[in-house]
């Protein structure tokens, strides 16, 4: 494990971050203030190559993790700080994993079009095959009774497999090449994507599998990761214009806010339990991490992440309140938010 003194966060917290308002950003919020850094960070090196991404923590408190160059799924014992590798079928690729009541781990093969099941001791592995047209599973979800929504990004469709039958429904945005990426589950039951092809978000009705769209304010955006707040609220990042989204399902109403810094790109998110929500902002190497508090509406804390590379998703873990992500570089780590 490796964890940085106060002091080597304090050096990267002093400087100024400022932002300017685009004044065609409709709805887009200017903050210009000194980010203080409310992050503890550990840091624990991959025993493989491989790039680790998508971690989960499952109900023994293990992290599983996605070695997605390497073709294999890791699991961390924060405890002991032992890692252990579990090998895929050839070309697998894991992009994305989750793990359910069982301890099962689930991911997403996104080079052989399928969805796998691990178990997780034994490291058998059964395999969910997909439609013809659903190629490349990318990012899955839970809904309340187990079953799996999933994007496929380039194979522009979001689907449902049901882990009992293995049968699978297919969604089809109306929005040719609308890239179905981030996706997250509503109060409803409803799955919400962020379409990054595109300036626009959806959601699919579980029923009758019709996906409505929903155009960002600007052009431009294109949306790649998602949150959905206890209100029902989508939060939203576009990650080429460098921008924090919410939109109010209610309302309509859309609300922006641009992200401190000289040319941000926020990719990874986590909302927390104390209504903040942690952004990786991949356009600085080393990436930062920062924090938005939804009720002040606005950036309280910037932290630099010291290992380097890009970090690309991140799972809030509401057992003891910190969040895992994985690092380029060859990380695994965890971010204790303060209070």
């Amino acid at each position: 494990m490796r964890a940085f003194p106060q002091w080597y966060r304090l050096v990267f917290s002093v400087f100024f971050l400022s932002i300017f308002l685009l004044s065609s950003a409709a709805g887009a919020v200017a903050q210009q203030i000194s980010l203080p850094d409310k992050l503890s960070l550990n840091e624990w090196r991959v025993p493989w190559q491989g790039r680790p991404r998508d971690p989960h923590v499952d109900g023994k408190g293990d992290v599983w993790f996605c070695g997605q160059a390497g073709n294999y799924i890791g699991r961390f014992a924060p405890v002991s700080g032992i890692f252990k590798q579990f090998s895929l079928p050839a070309g697998t690729h894991p992009h994305n994993l989750i793990v359910d009541r069982r301890n099962r781990v689930w991911y997403a093969g996104n080079r052989n079009a399928h969805i796998g099941r691990l178990h997780p001791t034994s490291g058998e592995i059964k395999q969910f095959a997909l439609p013809d047209d659903v190629k490349d599973p990318h990012t899955l979800v839970f809904n309340s009774v187990g079953n799996i929504w999933f994007t496929a990004q380039n194979s522009n469709r979001i689907g449902l497999l049901d882990i009992s039958s293995g049968s699978v429904r297919v969604a089809v945005p109306e929005t040719p090449d609308a890239r179905p990426y981030g996706i997250k589950m509503d109060a409803e039951d409803r799955p919400w994507i962020a379409l990054f092809g595109t300036n626009k978000l959806a959601w699919v009705d579980p029923q009758s599998m019709a996906v409505t769209e929903i155009a960002l304010p600007r052009a431009d955006a294109r949306p790649r990761r998602l949150e959905i707040d206890a209100a029902g609220n989508i939060w939203y990042v576009d990650y080429p214009g460098g921008y924090l989204g919410r939109y109010v399902p209610a309302s309509g109403k859309f609300t922006e806010w641009k992200l401190p810094g000289e040319s941000p790109r926020p990719y990874g998110t986590a909302l927390d339990d104390k209504r903040r929500l942690w952004v990786a902002d991949t356009g600085i190497i080393p990436n930062r991490i920062m924090a938005f508090d939804l009720a002040q509406e606005k950036f309280v804390s910037a932290s630099e992440v010291p290992s380097g590379g890009n970090i690309r998703h991140m799972y809030f873990n509401d057992e003891d309140g910190s969040f895992w992500f994985g690092v380029d570089t060859g990380f695994l780590a965890q971010g204790i938010p303060g209070q």
